[in-house]
């Protein structure tokens, strides 16, 4: 496994009373929100995407730039062991705020459920 352990649990700047888990992970710095909605599968999946090089290039192909994986609250990330079709992984972005805003929108396109997306992932160059 690549990257250093999480760092402390804390609030989010964008969404005060959602949790994050922060790790380095190669020139990568990946952010976990733990909105409780997400099941132990889930952030054990979302945990090996923040921690492991192999997987997070899986959602970052290019490995620049930024990146946001956003899910419905109610449809979730993975289910029956498959990824659900309104979670959306999307990379590549010159900053923070258009690779939430582009993952936002595209997965409020394809959810089916009345809860609008969230973020789950985020991923930015190290520092």
């Amino acid at each position: 496994m690549t990257g250093a352990p999480f760092g402390a649990t804390r609030a989010v700047w964008a969404e005060p009373s959602v949790p994050m888990e922060t790790a380095i992970n190669g020139a990568a710095t990946v952010t976990l929100y733990l909105h409780p909605f997400l099941t132990g599968a889930e952030l054990a999946t979302l945990r090996l995407v923040a921690t492991d090089a192999q997987a997070l290039s899986l959602f970052v192909p290019s490995g620049t730039g930024h990146a946001a994986l956003a899910v419905s609250p109610r449809e979730g990330f993975v289910r029956d062991g498959a990824l659900v079709a309104s979670a959306v992984a999307i990379g590549g972005l010159p900053d923070a705020t258009s690779a939430r805003t582009a993952a936002l929108a595209a997965c409020d396109t394809a959810r089916r459920a009345k809860a609008a997306c969230v973020v789950v992932l985020e991923v930015a160059p190290a520092p």
